[in-house]
């Protein structure tokens, strides 16, 4: 039975093109539904250690003769299953009654709400604590941890996640590309598949059951890295386009390098979105001008209590220190309600995505707030960095006041604000008044503009950053930052969208903060329009009556090479 032609579409996170049989990696185990309650926790406490340590361990004698690259990421992966706190609160789940291996799984997959809570390159974490998980469950249970199959010819990998231990030791001779249905652009397979050049995509949906019906019939599968297209059974023709393709967007990116700028040199500087002292040092190896956000939260995750300041001070000068005198902008602990802390738990709430997160929870728990600031400050006094600091969640002027008197009385020389909700977008010249810069986060901004749930896959059309009702809300941001002379940049994932980044241009904002990996496109894209066009461009989207609409109008007036690096 001949396999039926398909496209996919994902997020290309690894350049170049292949084409070759399709190898679909195994499930994992998972939990046995059989097994029985758990009488004797002390008992199963010991099976917990033991399954943990026989993970790490097998995870430290990998990176005994792997890159350094992949040495970081399986020890980062082994470190997670010697956590202690991991450790308590399975043992937690063996007290309530649950057998062992939902206890690992119960518990695990609680950790990891908290990453996907907080979005971005937290969320992509998960996928580190779900490797830990089902290799735990299956020493559990007595089976061989799960793993990417002996590949018998040079093969397309398929899966559904790939945990970065296996991504780390592929052979990239036997590895022709990666597609996995989830993950994202900062995941480790996805900066592993990068170092490695292996072409891979991500977030390609439905892949692992076209794979499957595929692989059975020995049909074939193309895949081209940079824009994240998926071909099941291509034809010669389809093959033959994406080598074309792919060469064509290699040739576009060529001249990609330096600082932002469109074609007629109006400065839009390009900057990182990072999570951690890693991203940091990994982002600053990158042609970029700095970041433009730094999140904070992974200093305070999963802890029964919050760092010190030494602590902190010592991790962001270590952050400060790898960009040098480039620019990095610090958001301040966005926590609370949906994104819980042990130490700062302010009790259950009716509607968390409306409730005390972000500076609502710091202006409550004002400790938190002026220990970060204090470690923030020491560490740009030791340093001399070019630090900006703002905080989340802004919505009135009594906030942002609260937090720039805050944030200047410590000595931070740069103090602004996140502009997440409709409230800061459209009173940004009273908010900017105040304050010395703002950014927006468009994945909020979208949310709370159209009343749609981020965490919600079926409303996500309403979360589309072309909705013109979002960019009427980015326009008004920016029309503050125009009246008061501040600056006004984007943190949002709608920054690295190449095609989104000229609208944004032409609305006004004055800075870009992405993954680091999608800096070239969004500068090449700059580079081949002028100031003039890109604020037609945004005339257009803005003033269109549905989110395709407007992208429809400014494909119109797109330079033709656009059209690879999108």
């Amino acid at each position: 039975m001949a396999v039926e032609h398909r496209v996919l579409l994902g997020i290309g996170v690894s350049s170049g093109t292949a084409h070759g049989a399709i190898a679909v990696v195994s499930p994992a185990p998972g939990v046995d539904t059989h097994e029985p309650r758990t009488d004797d926790v002390d008992a199963a406490t010991q099976q917990v250690s033991d399954a943990l340590e026989t993970v790490a361990t097998s995870l430290l004698e990998r990176a005994e003769h792997a890159s350094e690259k992949a040495q970081e990421i399986l020890n980062a992966t082994a470190k997670m299953a010697r956590d202690r706190g991991l450790k308590k609160a399975i043992v937690k789940e063996l007290k309530n009654g649950s057998g062992l291996t939902r206890a690992i799984s119960d518990a695990i997959q609680k950790y990891a709400d908290m990453f996907i809570e907080l979005g971005g390159y937290m969320a992509e974490r998960a996928t580190d604590l779900y490797d830990v998980r089902d290799r735990a469950i299956a020493v559990a249970r007595g089976l061989p941890m799960p793993g990417i199959p002996e590949l018998s010819e040079p093969s397309i990998i398929v899966a559904r996640d790939l945990a970065p231990a296996e991504t780390a030791t592929l052979d990239p001779d036997k590895a022709l590309g990666i597609v996995i249905a989830e993950g994202g652009p900062t995941s480790h397979t996805a900066i592993l598949a990068a170092q490695l050049g292996i072409p891979a995509a991500v977030r390609v949906g439905k892949v692992v059951d076209f794979a499957t019906l595929a692989q059975a019939e020995g049909a074939t599968m193309a895949l081209d890295g940079g824009v994240g297209e998926v071909i099941i059974a291509p034809s010669q023709e389809d093959i033959d386009l994406l080598t074309e393709r792919s060469e064509q967007r290699e040739a576009a990116l060529a001249d990609s390098h330096g600082v932002g700028m469109t074609y007629d040199g109006h400065r839009v500087a390009l900057l990182a979105n990072i999570g951690t002292a890693d991203d940091a040092k990994r982002a600053a190896e990158k042609d970029l001008e700095g970041s433009g956000l730094f999140r904070t939260e992974f200093l305070f995750l999963g802890r029964e209590a919050a760092p010190s300041v030494e602590e902190q001070t010592e991790v962001y000068k270590t952050v400060f220190e790898a960009f040098g005198k480039r620019r990095i902008t610090v958001r301040t602990l966005d926590a609370g309600a949906d994104k819980p802390l042990k130490f700062a738990d302010l009790g259950e709430e009716e509607n968390p995505a409306l409730g005390r997160r972000g500076v609502r929870l710091t202006r409550i728990r004002e400790d938190l707030m002026d220990s970060q600031l204090e470690a923030l400050a020491a560490a740009y006094k030791a340093t001399g960095a070019d630090v900006r600091v703002m905080a989340p969640m802004i919505a009135t002027m009594e906030e942002a006041q609260w937090f720039a008197d805050k944030a200047r009385a410590v000595g931070l020389p740069s103090v602004g604000i996140m502009i997440e909700v409709p409230a800061a977008a459209i009173n940004s010249a009273q908010l900017l008044s105040i304050v010395d810069f703002a950014s927006i986060g468009t994945n909020d901004l979208a949310q709370y503009t159209m009343a749609a749930d981020r965490m919600q896959g079926e409303l996500a059309s309403l979360l589309d950053v072309w909705q013109p009702a979002v960019l009427r809300m980015i326009r008004s941001a920016c029309q503050g930052g125009t009246a008061t002379g501040k600056y006004v940049g984007v943190c949002g994932e709608a920054g690295g969208d190449p095609l989104l980044a000229l609208v944004l241009t032409g609305l006004g904002v004055q800075s870009l903060s992405m993954a680091p990996t999608k800096v070239g496109a969004v500068r090449a894209a700059l580079k081949l329009h002028d100031l003039s066009t890109c604020q037609q461009m945004a005339a257009y989207a803005v003033d269109a009556p549905t989110a395709n609409d407007a992208r429809a109008a400014v494909e119109k007036l797109i330079h033709p090479d656009v059209k690879f690096l999108i």
